[in-house]
């Protein structure tokens, strides 16, 4: 019974009536519905439905629900860009959390260490949606998502903040609304809202464990407090809801140091976890190739130019010289006793713990829809669809999702 107010809401406000197909309202000076696009950083699947997120249960139940690929590597700042570009890793330039770059000598791009983030050249082989948005003259406000605070192509969107992690779910939420309390020319056309709390619980406790899940109720009720938020301001936008990877379970006993597949002195490596990228110190590429070569329990290891086809990388010169690919749930350490966090992301694509989440409710979409899984690179064509705007080149199809769309939205493709 308590639910019933809150799905009647839901289909009221963002799915329309059932039995045919909703005008869009102009509510933007577009002319078009606002899109409004939620990332919830490391939300798997199979965390809907198990009574922590009544919210976005309804909105997958009335809207449209698919499992989703990542890209690989999946991790957040490659995946966060190519859900804005369409483009995999290994063409928008953003292939990893840690980057070097030949040709941007002495600086390394690290999530951790949190340095050469701001810089634009290692964003510009890509152009988000908001830039092209906003080169059309749409406006566009970001909350928290990877890269917008960074001048890509000298251009920012008209909203855009810093990341600033003790802002609370509900914080975030209260700011999209205001966005939407301006008058229609002065809303945004595409608004991004990026929430962290679940992949920071998944890798610090484990994607199963009670915090996790406590984190995932938190941010659907803040989304519950978006759905209503823009009921009562009579705004009925096409929502996307996404994730950019999943999470698997880890253990301090299915590790396997990086000093066990080749000698110290022979590799410089870039980055470890799921996933290793190993440079060889100048003068020992065929010692470092012999070692690598060789099968290893738990772990396979390509030369760059031998990475499997279906992983969609290689080609980029960030890319180092080897790619080390572990078994999901072992992890590759730089040392033998290092720390291993209870979760965590990387693998390939394809593994059941990696898949990633997307939702969709609002005009454009018809209700009660479930689809086959699609890839992450297809959501960008639906954006650029939503707003009205032809997409740059990119690596996606708008074909896996027309299932999901209005007659009215499938013509005006």
């Amino acid at each position: 019974m308590a639910r019933f107010p809150f799905i009647l809401i839901l289909s009221l406000c963002l799915t329309g009536c059932e039995t045919g197909p909703v005008a869009p309202k102009a509510e933007t000076a577009s002319g078009l519905p606002p899109v409004i696009m939620v990332s919830i950083d490391g939300f798997r699947p199979d965390t809907l439905r198990q009574g922590d997120t009544p919210t976005l249960d309804a909105l997958a139940d009335q809207g449209v629900f698919a499992p989703m690929r990542p890209s690989f590597p999946s991790i957040t700042f490659p995946n966060h860009y190519t859900l804005v570009t369409g483009l995999r890793p290994d063409h928008h330039g953003v292939i990893g959390n840690t980057m070097i770059d030949p040709d941007i000598p002495g600086e390394i791009f690290s999530v951790g260490k949190k340095t050469g983030l701001d810089d634009p050249r290692w964003w510009d082989n890509g152009t988000p949606a908001w830039v092209t948005a906003q080169v059309h003259g749409l406006m566009t406000a970001v909350m928290f998502w990877p890269g917008s605070d960074v001048p890509i192509l000298n251009t920012r969107p008209d909203i855009w903040y810093h990341f600033d992690a003790s802002r609370t779910p509900t914080q975030r939420v209260d700011t999209v609304l205001s966005w939407f309390d301006r008058p229609v020319d002065k809303r945004p056309a595409l608004s991004l809202l990026y929430f962290d709390g679940v992949d920071h619980a998944g890798h610090k406790y484990g994607p199963f464990a009670p915090e996790t899940r406590a984190a995932a109720k938190q941010v659907d009720t803040a989304l519950a407090g978006l759905i209503r938020g823009l009921a009562q301001r009579h705004v009925a936008a096409n929502i996307l809801i996404v994730s950019d990877h999943g999470m698997a379970a880890l253990s301090p006993q299915r590790v396997i140091p990086l000093t066990s597949l080749a000698p110290a002195h022979a590799m410089e490596i870039v980055t470890s976890g799921p996933y290793a990228g190993i440079n060889p110190v100048p003068g020992h590429e065929r010692e470092l190739a012999h070692a690598l070569s060789i099968p290893h329990d738990h772990v396979t290891c390509w030369p760059k130019a031998h990475i499997p086809e279906r992983l969609h990388y290689g080609s980029n010169p960030r890319v180092p010289a080897w790619l080390c690919l572990a078994e999901t749930g072992w992890t590759l350490t730089r040392e033998p006793h290092e720390h291993v966090s209870a979760g965590g992301h990387g693998y390939d694509m394809a593994a059941p713990d990696m898949m990633a989440t997307f939702i969709a409710s609002g005009p454009a979409f018809s209700p009660h829809k479930t689809l086959p899984a699609i890839d992450n690179v297809d959501v960008y064509p639906l954006l650029m669809m939503l707003l009205g705007l032809l997409p740059e080149n990119n690596d996606g199809s708008l074909t896996p999702l027309q299932g999901g769309l209005r007659d009215t939205y499938r013509a005006i493709q």
